[in-house]
């Protein structure tokens, strides 16, 4: 295809300009109240998806996070480090728990609460580890490498460190935010292995999490949203079965403020797969109720996660600015919206 040379300039600046407008797939968000159609209320900080980005980036410099290894240490030490900087109240859980061969895992899940001194909070998850199997990948020689986990476990560590900095000093914000990053979510059984599927093998982190689970004095964790795999090219995030069954409020709450903050192309109102993650023993033991914000690539032949899921491409290379964007401006506005 060609293009007419004698355009004007007007014209050409015009459609620059519409090209910017349309690349985030941001819509202009509406609602219908008694039969009139109304612009709807944007609220909150805009959320940088530059920023989110240099957080994803930051994590894989340190190279693949899998447990025991000094790059999962040193990577640990920094993202709690970074979220005190940014104002939260830090404490970790350390525990040695069992992987699924047997493999004593010595994990820490880090928590950082914003806003402590608020009395309604909202819990906002992702994993941090990495997997150590790239147990998916096309090339059967790639089964037992690492992988270096952009997607899969950085990016929502990411929109959360964005989401802590958006907030550090705003006093408009009605709830505080627990900010938890589980650690040994993704050492689960592995397809080559010899041993049988094992769900329980998964989400190690968040099971000890949710069995430690007290509230606080002083304050209640109303519901909470947990960030997998969420910066990922071409993602889009149905609605998880699980999460319907346990939060459907909150999963409502979820995709109408995607819808309000004008990214509903990226949470179409369609049902996606049931997934075992950290989100099953948030809900399960603690009793909070949680949802996934997960993608589901429903005509990917790879997987319905995605093409890089578990292989040694989930990298930097992968990961999509308008992604990042999507999810987290979905989760100010449901933030400020409290």
């Amino acid at each position: 295809m060609t293009r007419n040379n004698i355009c004007s300039l007007s014209l050409l600046v015009t459609l620059i300009m519409t090209l910017m407008m349309t690349a985030c797939k941001k819509d202009k968000p509406t609602t219908v109240t008694d039969g009139t159609q109304t612009d709807t209320i944007e609220v909150g900080p805009q959320f940088s998806a530059d920023s989110a980005y240099a957080y994803c980036q930051r994590q894989c410099d340190f190279g693949p996070r899998t447990m025991n290894s000094k790059a999962h240490d040193d990577c640990g030490k920094w993202i709690a480090e970074e979220f005190a900087r940014l104002g939260c109240t830090i404490t970790t859980q350390q525990a040695t728990l069992t992987g699924y061969d047997g493999t004593p895992l010595h994990s820490t899940n880090i928590i950082a609460v914003a806003h402590a001194d608020k009395p309604v909070h909202v819990l906002v998850c992702a994993h941090w580890d990495s997997r150590p199997w790239a147990d998916n990948d096309p090339d059967s020689t790639n089964w037992r490498k690492p992988v270096m986990a952009a997607n899969d476990g950085a990016s929502g560590v990411a929109v959360m460190l964005e989401l802590a900095r958006l907030i550090q000093s705003d006093t408009t914000l009605n709830v505080g935010v627990d900010f938890v990053c589980f650690d040994a979510e993704d050492w689960g059984t592995p397809q080559w292995a010899k041993q049988q599927e094992n769900e329980k093998s998964w989400a190690l982190g968040a099971q000890y999490w949710a069995q430690q689970y007290r509230p606080a004095n002083g304050y209640v964790i109303q519901y909470g949203i947990l960030l997998d795999m969420v910066g990922g090219q071409g993602a889009a995030f149905y609605q998880e079965l699980s999460s319907q069954k346990y939060a459907p409020h909150i999963v409502e709450k979820v995709w109408n403020a995607a819808r309000t903050a004008g990214y509903k192309d990226y949470f179409p109102a369609q049902n996606g797969g049931y997934i075992t993650d950290d989100h099953g023993p948030i809900n399960e033991i603690a009793g909070i109720p949680t949802i996934d914000i997960i993608p589901f690539y429903p005509n990917c032949r790879e997987s319905s996660f995605g093409p890089t899921w578990h292989t040694v491409n989930d990298d930097m290379a992968h990961i999509d600015k308008n992604t990042l964007r999507a999810v987290g401006q979905t989760v100010v506005q449901v933030l400020y919206s409290e």
